[in-house]
């Protein structure tokens, strides 16, 4: 099955060469081909060009994307959206002037999802985070991480593991899982972390790796959960059972968990809305991708992250939702991107390039996700007619997308 989108006003994020990130002032860089074709065969992109070279070129199907723009789907590489229930009551409270660290230690929080995924029966779950996936997919998004956490029990962490692995198995978009034990101490843990620690070092990260359920392990680095002695040791654990490393730090506080990711060669640091110049000296010595969560931030009311900072220190940066019921009710990879340009001062073109390629890179997948290049998966997004790319940022409040195709299949 052969599909040819012709005369695409602009075909953008084109890379001839499969590189697997872009840093620094490359980032300012975002290749485009004007007046261009696209040809995928089966779930692949086979062939683009200008319009020129397009003479007698045959399709099973033809979509003409006249004054419309093609760009790779986004690549989501921070989620929760396996979760039960939201939580509004809390964000009514923030409103009335409790911070996040209030609601956490009256129960509330990480606590309160916890509580109510454990009384969800997987099934119900599955549909609820089935339901999410649907909306983030006609969102533009191609390829999602999803990480547990809100089970706190080693139960409660394998259903929603399983069900992470139900939706990949369903859904035609690009899955990858991440076991987030340590996400907070549960509460009949108040009094003995360190048993909660050895819990998911003993007991749960054994059995993931046995059933093959994450390929990631992940911890909440921050004052009053989990401590840089308790990340070193979850990592680790995580790793010599094929884990790989990627962790929340700074989100509040910077204290050293940068320091810890890296050398654990950490695939990810996520959040970074506190960040110091040895932070960034940390991320220059290795290949951990820093990665930025600018709805969290617009929803928290916190700082966000300097990613102006990371670019002209050479670093690469990617942008992800953070979609959570506490803190990022919203997987809208589109507000994302405008949101980064508006808040964090990226350029339309580090945006795109953040939330396409990089965002693939911090899920290890930017060999086949994330750019037009031929070989890839056929992952993209048609616009409406847009005057530009840098109108997709801009006019924040519209949804710019006229088409989702993943896997060579329109959502």
């Amino acid at each position: 099955m052969t599909t040819l989108i012709t005369n695409i006003q602009e075909l953008i994020q084109v890379r001839e060469s499969n590189i697997l990130k872009v840093s620094g002032q490359d980032m300012k860089r975002l290749p485009t081909i004007k007046n261009a074709y696209l040809l995928i065969d089966d779930d692949t992109i086979v062939g683009y060009g200008p319009m020129d070279d397009c003479n007698n070129m045959e399709a099973d199907t033809v979509i003409n994307a006249f004054g419309k723009l093609v760009l790779p789907t986004w690549c989501d590489s921070h989620t929760h959206i396996v979760y039960a229930g939201n939580r509004e009551q809390e964000f009514v409270d923030r409103i009335n002037g409790l911070s996040y660290e209030d609601i956490a230690n009256r129960g509330g929080g990480i606590l309160n999802s916890a509580e109510k995924l454990q009384l969800t029966s997987e099934d119900d779950l599955y549909i609820q985070s089935a339901n999410r996936l649907k909306q983030v997919m006609k969102l533009g998004t191609g390829a999602i991480e999803i990480k547990s956490g809100y089970g706190l029990t080693v139960e409660a962490e394998l259903k929603m593991l399983r069900v992470i692995k139900r939706l990949k198995q369903n859904f035609p978009l690009k899955v990858k899982a991440t076991l987030l034990a340590a996400h907070a101490v549960p509460k009949e843990y108040k009094d003995n972390k360190e048993g909660f620690v050895d819990l998911v070092i003993n007991e749960l990260i054994p059995k993931v790796a046995k059933e093959q359920l994450a390929k990631y392990i992940d911890v909440f680095c921050e004052k009053g959960y989990f401590d840089l002695n308790d990340t070193e040791r979850i990592l680790k654990a995580g790793k010599l059972h094929g884990l790989v490393p990627k962790i929340h730090v700074n989100q509040f506080n910077a204290f050293g968990g940068i320091e810890v990711a890296v050398n654990n060669q950490a695939l990810s640091v996520d959040h970074l809305e506190e960040l110091t110049l040895n932070d960034i000296e940390v991320l220059k010595t290795g290949e951990t991708m820093p990665v930025a969560l600018p709805s969290c931030s617009y929803f928290l009311s916190i700082p966000y992250t300097p990613g102006r900072k990371l670019i002209e220190a050479g670093l690469p940066l990617a942008l992800a939702t953070d979609y959570n019921p506490g803190s990022t009710p919203s997987g809208n990879m589109n507000f994302v991107v405008s949101t980064a340009c508006i808040k964090m001062k990226l350029t339309p073109e580090e945006a795109i390039n953040a939330a396409t390629i990089n965002g693939a890179y911090a899920m290890g997948i930017s060999n086949m996700y994330g750019s037009i290049t031929r070989g890839k998966k056929a992952n993209i997004i048609i616009t409406k007619p847009v005057p530009s790319y840098a109108y997709l940022p801009y006019a924040f409040g519209n949804n710019h997308i006229e088409t989702v195709i993943i896997n060579g299949q329109i959502v």
